[in-house]
């Protein structure tokens, strides 16, 4: 999957917005692209170095995913309790990523429900 592809997919997901909040912490060495639902965090990667994708998890998937999928690892710059890294175009397939894209999503988006 391609970095335009990804980024559609996420926006194509009900209430999602992106930005980018990062950049003065990282003094330009990199640009990391967060999508949120509800205000809250569920996918960020780097726009310049798009190799990795970073989710939130359910805690009790994590160890099967990583046991599973080479590609599954220590999230980048993320609590290891809670976020997973992917890698991209890996033994992870377009399909798998883009299920666990949606499950972050609705992690997310049930826990900060604005009806709760």
């Amino acid at each position: 999957m391609n970095i335009e592809d990804f980024r559609e997919y996420c926006l194509s997901l009900p209430d999602v917005t992106e930005a980018t909040p990062f950049e003065k912490f990282s003094r330009g060495r990199y640009t990391i692209l967060v999508f949120y639902v509800n205000g809250h965090m569920f996918c960020y990667f780097n726009i310049d170095d798009f190799r990795f994708i970073t989710i939130k998890c359910d805690p009790e998937q994590m160890a099967e995913l990583k046991e599973r999928y080479q590609a599954i690892g220590e999230p980048f710059n993320g609590d290891k309790r809670y976020w997973i890294s992917i890698e991209v175009n890996s033994d992870v397939n377009d399909d798998t990523l883009r299920t666990l894209v949606l499950q972050s999503y609705e992690l997310v988006k049930d826990k900060y429900s604005k009806n709760k």
